[in-house]
């Protein structure tokens, strides 16, 4: 099992949008991702946006009027996934921006998780969770661990040979 493909990270998710612009506002303003630099050679409309560590890619449709409405907002569609600080301050931020969204709840073990469904500009839903209060709890061999647990724990592994090699120096 382990690692056949040899993966690292998410490096980025790309996005088809009707109107590049305001998708880019959307990511920038309500998602606080910044643009950065995209090469030159793609012979297609798009803008690149990175932040907490993932890129977000975006492409202009050649067809926007074809591309599909916004639907109602549905928990169970394919979405991507954000954990924040304070979901109080998420829910805030959107009734100040007038963005539609729609709440979720999620208990385990005596353990509750809060989601906050929206759309982007384009109908793809993004998620707002405190997923870190569920423990992630493989189905057999170890013992359970927080989302942000194992993350710091990879990270420590992978600047582990780096910091030998500094010390080495």
């Amino acid at each position: 099992m382990g690692n056949p493909l040899h993966l690292k990270s998410l490096n980025h998710i790309s996005l088809l949008c009707k109107s590049l612009e305001e998708s880019i506002d959307f990511y920038e303003d309500v998602l606080g991702f910044v643009p950065i630099r995209r090469p030159g050679s793609f012979n297609f409309d798009g803008a690149w946006l990175f932040g907490y560590g993932i890129g977000i890619h975006l492409l202009q449709s050649e067809n926007p009027e074809k591309m599909q409405k916004k639907g109602k907002i549905n928990p169970k569609d394919n979405h991507i996934s954000f954990q924040c600080e304070s979901m109080a301050a998420v829910e805030k931020k959107l009734k100040d921006m007038g963005i539609q969204h729609v709440r979720a709840l999620v208990e385990e073990g005596g353990i509750q998780v809060e989601q906050l469904f929206f759309h982007d500009p384009d109908g793809f839903m993004i998620e707002i969770c405190d997923c870190d209060n569920l423990p992630v709890i493989p189905l057999a061999g170890e013992i359970a661990q927080s989302c942000s647990y194992l993350n710091l724990e990879r990270m420590q592994q992978q600047m582990q040979p780096m910091v030998q090699q500094e010390r080495a120096i």
